[in-house]
């Protein structure tokens, strides 16, 4: 799987967000192609400025474009000349408003693009390519990757048949939804064919925010726990009131001789 799916549409709203941010119904396909002429009229007006990729917004009446790019000063120009002439064609191109961001690139020697973009120069000047993998490859980690993948494909060295070389540093978890993977994919044009050079470069773990909570610290058992106050007593529960018990006449048994007596001594009477 990790040859087959695209390292950024694999993690595509779980850590990347989408190039191009709209909405459309019934006009999906016309906006989709203006957003693909949009960013290759770009890289054909700003061949030299190290661009890496183009991000698109599109509202009501406005269209905004930020160009991430290792090289600002080209994108400007002096005085901003440069930025007002692509958005003068960007303008033309969409027919309505747009509006143009630049963000610079700090270390392009972590841009995946960059990187492919890089290597395949060198191949078109004739640079041995396994030369050209291994520089870039170690540029890359002493800038602070934790793995980078570089994997160049066609008439290397201009042989009758075509092979692919791959140089791997670090570690490169193409699986890991939370690997923050960078990928780029540049052609060099040379004069027996073009050659392909993939590049994947991973820059860590991207954790979501319910993970980022702070875990509690474990209970350190070593220590002595603190001695539990003594309950106090409780008061004794009061007595009842003693209960008057009534009693009715008592009969007490006699013999019929007793009887017989008690009889005469009231007829005496």
């Amino acid at each position: 799987m990790g040859q087959k799916v695209h390292p950024h549409g694999f993690r595509l709203g779980v850590i990347y967000d989408w190039e191009s941010k709209w909405f459309a119904e019934k006009d999906y396909k016309d906006r989709l192609r203006d957003d693909i002429e949009l960013r290759a009229h770009i890289l054909d007006l700003l061949p030299d400025a190290g661009i890496s990729r183009i991000e698109i917004d599109r509202n009501a009446n406005l269209v905004t474009v930020t160009v991430h790019t290792a090289k600002p000063g080209i994108v400007i120009g002096r005085g901003g000349a440069r930025v007002e002439e692509l958005r003068g064609s960007l303008e033309e191109l969409t027919g309505g408003r747009v509006r143009v961001n630049i963000q610079e690139i700090r270390t392009p020697e972590l841009d995946a693009f960059l990187v492919a973009r890089s290597v395949a120069d060198q191949l078109e000047r004739r640079v041995a390519f396994r030369r050209a993998v291994k520089q870039a490859v170690q540029r890359t980690m002493q800038r602070g990757a934790q793995g980078v993948r570089i994997s160049v494909a066609g008439r290397l060295g201009g042989t009758e048949m075509s092979r692919r070389e791959t140089e791997t540093a670090g570690r490169v978890p193409r699986h890991t939804l939370r690997a923050d993977i960078d990928y780029g994919l540049a052609e060099a044009h040379t004069t027996f064919g073009r050659i392909g050079v993939k590049t994947w470069i991973y820059k860590g773990d991207i954790l979501p925010d319910e993970v980022e909570e702070e875990i509690e610290e474990p209970m350190d058992f070593e220590e002595e726990a603190p001695v539990a106050e003594p309950e106090p007593e409780e008061a004794p529960a009061p007595e009842p009131p003693p209960v008057e018990v009534v009693r009715g006449p008592q009969h007490t048994a006699i013999s019929v001789e007793q009887q017989e007596a008690v009889a005469r001594q009231q007829e005496d009477a």
